[in-house]
């Protein structure tokens, strides 16, 4: 949580008690969480075992009359030993290092509070005869309050279980990424022979061939062979680049049906999904730690509770009636008893766990308490384009004939682009086909490389593809320029097709936005937030996507970096940030972010990176979490007041401010009632989100 703490080995922070995170991205260690988890189950059994004693004596069940009030202390006790010092153990060292590094945190309440409930109640059980008469029953027997310490100990640990796994899987991000990259590359050897080299082995400069269908090994620069790349991993846009000698490649990329040859210019730390790995993994570990409420208060509330304790102790002792000490020593356990975080174990879980599920019904899946609370205060929201706030699959969404005979310009048209690979002749395909066209067959067909292709279809001869296709052949685009102009404007991939060497019309081929993107960025706007749409897109496409959705900032054409470096710098105008991606390019801007929102329909590197998943895709989800997170967190509000209000009325009581007026002194059974009504109007006040408006 703090990113100056660093240690060598897994454990707790100085300062606020959190486990430590590793900081590398290799495979984590789940010593600690082993250990918790054991602790856990351990302690949970002997709990349920001392709760059914405490139930059973109250109940006044047959069984529990054969045993005496010290037998059942004493049965107590026994169950309560291993967990209140074994269990509890990791509590006791986290609250003396708190005093020590004068960092007071829940720890530090816990630890107080556990120790004196149990060394009391230990106390109580062993020598019953040194307490007064008055605070003992007609056996003789002083209350205990192992049942409370033993809860407390128990829940404390499950919420240290259920941390340490969330932590643990902030790494699977890193090593995702890590699996992208080649494993191998096919190195050329000066005599002109191969060989396959470990990807450490490859040094700059090396010669590498990358065969159809293979990932790119490296960053380098290709020499030799054409060859379409899909780089959706690095830009997000679904459309591969053409790539001819002098172009640059980026490993990881996935070549397409061409053979190349690369030049290898950037290796190990240095290839852009290294700097992605590191930026992920920099980014999770310098990410701002978010103050939590309840240490805050502990802070001011730990040390008061003490001086209160104090304070009675000694004062029993001086005035108080005989006999003193025993008066002094039970008022001031009775202060520190009181005091104990039993309701505050619950106020902030319980809420967290009633909204996360709420949010799993709603498509919406929180990955910690952390986003839950920081989304509340978001301002400004960065968004991805493609796959985001589009559905990141290009369609045909417009055919023009110059002769108005749009279904027989596409037959034509998809007819040759059939024996095309290009993602753009699988969207003209579609739409054909999704128009119920039947398609002729094609005849001489020919790529022409990063132009176009040619051939005859029924005999006729026909050309789909860009414009400097139709200049290669001659052909005049004529009246198609200003149509190709406003398509483009539109955010539209435009391709023209010729038909006998005269310009025939044209196919506009788009990514449709996402349902629901619309309303949701007006929901986002009517809110005051700020929305910034990041892209690698073209400038014009990215322009007409905002222009459609009401987006006033864009900045396009970006790299995965320059994306973190976009939402870093709105962080640094002290903006709370959100960023919702979908990508691989989007992860090191997720992970940067303080909230990072991913589309359940997108990468597992993103999803891993993100603090929360839409699992439908559904932008108007994040409008929903946005409200949630703000009942959730006026919810645990409550739950603190509620809390705290029963230890603030009680401290007085216990350390007997009405015995001088009222000869009133705080029974254990008042106590024990005190703790158990703060923890049921904080079980009820958390329920109340599953049923709220959202």
């Amino acid at each position: 949580m703090h990113p100056e703490i660093r240690r060598d080995r897994p454990g707790f922070c100085p300062i606020c008690g959190m486990a430590l995170e590793p900081a590398g991205a290799g495979p984590g260690d789940e010593t600690e969480l082993r250990d918790m988890s054991r602790r856990f189950w351990i302690a949970a059994g002997l709990t349920a075992l001392t709760m059914l004693l405490s139930v059973g004596e109250i109940a006044g069940a047959p069984a529990w009359r054969l045993l005496s009030m010290r037998h059942r202390a004493m049965l107590e006790l026994l169950l309560a030993t291993p967990i209140c010092t074994c269990a509890a153990w990791p509590f006791y060292a986290r609250a003396v290092a708190s005093v020590r590094n004068r960092s007071l945190n829940m720890f530090t309440l816990i630890g107080l509070g556990v120790f004196t409930a149990y060394s009391y109640s230990a106390v109580a059980a062993l020598f019953p005869g040194i307490f007064p008469a008055s605070l003992r029953d007609e056996s003789g027997q002083a209350g205990v309050y192992f049942e409370a310490a033993a809860a407390i100990v128990t829940l404390v640990l499950l919420g240290q279980v259920l941390e340490l796994r969330a932590r643990g899987r902030t790494g699977a991000a890193i090593r995702k990424l890590l699996d992208l990259g080649a494993k191998t590359a096919r190195r050329l050897r000066p005599d002109g022979s191969e060989e396959d080299a470990p990807l450490d082995q490859v040094r700059v400069g090396d010669l590498l061939r990358v065969r159809p269908g293979e990932k790119v090994p490296v960053d380098g620069v290709v020499l030799e062979g054409t060859s379409s790349v899909d780089e959706s991993m690095i830009s997000g846009e679904p459309i591969p680049v053409w790539k001819d000698p002098g172009s640059r490649v980026v490993g990881g990329t996935v070549n397409g049906t061409g053979a190349l040859v690369m030049r290898a210019e950037k290796v190990g730390s240095e290839t852009l999904i290294a700097r992605i790995v590191a930026m992920v993994a920099e980014a999770q570990r310098t990410r701002a730690p978010i103050q939590n409420l309840a240490d805050v208060v502990s802070s001011y509330f730990v040390p008061a509770v003490v001086a209160v304790a104090v304070a009675t102790f000694l004062i029993w002792n001086l005035v108080g009636p005989e006999p003193r000490m025993a008066y002094a020593l039970l008022n001031a356990v009775a202060v520190l008893i009181i005091a104990c975080p039993c309701a505050l174990g619950l106020a902030t879980p319980m809420s967290i766990m009633v909204a996360a599920g709420r949010g799993a019904s709603m498509g919406i899946l929180f990955r910690n308490a952390e986003a839950i609370e920081v989304l509340e205060k978001v301002d400004t929201l960065v968004v991805d384009k493609t796959g985001t706030l589009t559905e990141g699959k290009p369609r045909l969404v417009a055919a023009i004939a110059l002769d108005g005979n749009e279904p027989m310009l596409l037959t034509y048209a998809a007819g040759l682009e059939r024996e095309s690979e290009h993602p753009l002749a699988a969207a003209i395909l579609e739409g054909a086909e999704s128009r119920g066209l039947a398609l002729p067959r094609s005849a001489e067909f020919r790529s022409v490389t990063g132009k176009g292709v040619r051939g005859t279809v029924d005999g006729s001869e026909v050309a789909v593809g860009s414009a400097a296709l139709l200049a290669e052949m001659g052909v005049d685009p004529g009246a198609l320029r200003d149509r190709a102009d406003a398509l483009r404007s539109e955010g539209q991939t435009v391709v023209f097709v010729a038909i006998e060497g005269k310009p025939a019309g044209l196919l506009g081929i788009a990514d449709p936005l996402r349902e629901g993107a619309g309303e949701a960025i007006e929901a986002l706007r009517r809110g005051r937030v700020r929305i910034v749409m990041l892209t690698g897109d073209e400038p014009r496409t990215a322009d007409a996507v905002a222009r459609r959705l009401g987006i006033d900032e864009v900045i396009a054409q970006v790299l995965p970096e320059e994306k973190a470096a976009a939402v870093k710098r709105l962080k640094e105008e002290g903006r709370t940030v959100a960023m919702a991606g979908d990508g691989v390019n989007d992860a090191p801007a997720l992970a940067q972010a303080d909230v990072g929102i991913a589309m359940g329909t997108g990468t597992d590197v993103a999803i891993e990176s993100a603090d929360i998943t839409l699992v439908k895709g559904d932008l108007r989800g994040i409008v929903r979490a946005s409200r949630l997170s703000r009942l959730t967190m006026r919810n645990i509000k409550q739950n603190l007041f509620f809390a705290f209000i029963y230890n603030v009325l009680g401290v007085p009581i216990a350390a007997g401010a009405l015995y001088p007026t009222f000869g009133v002194l705080l029974s254990p059974i008042v106590a024990a009632a005190a703790m158990s009504l703060s923890s049921v109007t904080v079980v009820v006040n958390a329920l109340r989100l599953g049923r709220a408006k959202v």
